[in-house]
């Protein structure tokens, strides 16, 4: 008969009971451990990364702006006058001096009026002259009226003497005696008359003249003008230096006032710059620069902040102190920096392509053996054109992505390769 075998399967069911907390303890062992493994790095390329390593040291705080060289003293050349253009005589870029002739108008009312002024001219002149003849003869004539009275008191005096004298003889009546000392007395006052009127009309003679004159000299005046302005037909440069524009052309008609040419001394420069204003807040005047034309640095220093802002940028000028390099001419192309402070002992590093001053960002960092790069945080201080102060989170020697990693934010960690 058969025997019931209990143990037998107490023990089948211990085992399988067994063999199920084995399998699901090494379920959760193994779901632990991958809950705790990190996900795999991002693989970059190297190449394609700009890094810099912090170091300590002096840093020279500036800011830079693009810009072009720029004359100091600009000279237009107007107008004076309506007019064509002829002829021209120079094109840009001819050096030229004070007395120089740019270039011909042609005005021919203006010209028919000067000669019409000098005929003017010549005619008050012959006015003068016939005026003057006149009133020589007039007074001649007051003259020998003069004279003619003065000869008839003179007779008329010595008849009155006579007759006195032949009176107290008794050979002539006291009455005649008394006839002719009026008539010579009337004779006297015609005579003080007489020479009162020569000598007014010598003063009318000068008066008369004297306006004749005045009246010539106003039209020599004229005339002076219309020759200046038919002069100024040619037009000059009027200052030594550099033809930078002549915006005319033969047979353009041209205003008065028009600008005809513009002229810059090519060795007195300076440096327009266009700095960020939101840069140009710590810049003030005196302050000293660097301009790079390309072709050599020149130093200098800050003369002038204009007060508006355009498209974001305010004009900065930079007076050149040093020597011009080789090549450097008004509208030349350049880059300039303007020092704002040099400190003596700072954590820094490569400016970021991203990251303000007093701002916390974060930045990858190389780990020493080159192969991975972590994300850390790091809060920046003060800035410069191509450093950036290191406030904290960051030590000297480490080595850090500068470029662009916005495609990475998702990730904490990259694969160098």
């Amino acid at each position: 008969m058969d025997v019931p075998r209990a143990g037998i399967a107490r023990n089948k069911n211990v085992k399988r009971a067994l063999t199920i907390v084995l399998i699901l303890s090494a379920l959760g062992a193994a779901t632990f451990g991958l809950s705790r493994l990190q996900p795999a790095a991002l693989a970059v390329e190297s190449s394609t990364l700009w890094p810099d390593t912090v170091k300590r040291g002096p840093m020279l705080r500036n800011v830079r702006g693009i810009g072009a060289l720029v004359p100091e003293e600009i000279l237009f050349v107007p107008a004076l006058t309506d007019g064509q253009v002829q002829r021209i005589h120079l094109r840009p870029g001819a050096a030229v001096q004070p007395a120089t002739i740019l270039l011909e108008l042609a005005n021919p009312e203006l010209e028919l009026a000067a000669v019409d002024a000098e005929w003017e001219v010549k005619q008050a002149e012959a006015n003068g002259k016939d005026l003057r003849v006149k009133l020589e003869s007039a007074r001649l004539d007051q003259e020998a009226t003069a004279a003619r009275v003065q000869s008839d008191w003179n007779q008329a005096r010595l008849t009155a003497d006579r007759d006195e004298a032949l009176t107290k003889m008794g050979l002539k009546s006291d009455l005649e005696s008394k006839l002719s000392r009026a008539k010579a007395d009337e004779l006297a006052g015609r005579y003080r008359i007489e020479r009162q009127r020569l000598d007014i009309s010598r003063e009318s003679i000068e008066a008369q003249l004297a306006a004749q004159q005045v009246q010539i000299e106003k039209l020599k005046a004229a005339l002076a003008l219309k020759r200046r302005q038919v002069d100024q037909l040619r037009v000059r440069a009027g200052a030594a230096g550099v033809l930078q524009q002549l915006p005319v052309e033969v047979g353009q008609r041209i205003l008065m006032g028009a600008v005809l040419a513009k002229i810059a001394q090519p060795t007195r420069l300076k440096a327009e710059l266009k700095i960020a204003e939101t840069q140009v807040k710590e810049i003030s005047l005196g302050l000293p620069a660097t301009i790079d034309t390309r072709n050599g640095l020149i130093q200098g220093v800050v003369s002038r902040i204009d007060p508006a802002a355009v498209n974001g940028t305010v004009t900065v000028d930079v007076q050149l102190t040093s020597a011009l390099p080789a090549g450097a001419r008004p509208d030349l192309s350049v880059e300039g920096a303007v020092d704002l402070e040099r400190l003596s002992d700072v954590l820094q590093t490569g400016r970021p392509v991203y990251g303000q001053p007093f701002s916390t960002i974060t930045l990858f960092r190389i780990t020493p053996d080159g192969k991975e790069a972590l994300r850390v945080p790091v809060k920046l201080g003060r800035a410069s054109v191509n450093a950036m102060e290191i406030v904290e989170g960051l030590q000297a020697g480490d080595r850090v992505i500068l470029s662009d990693m916005s495609q990475y934010d998702a990730h904490q960690r990259l694969r160098l390769r």
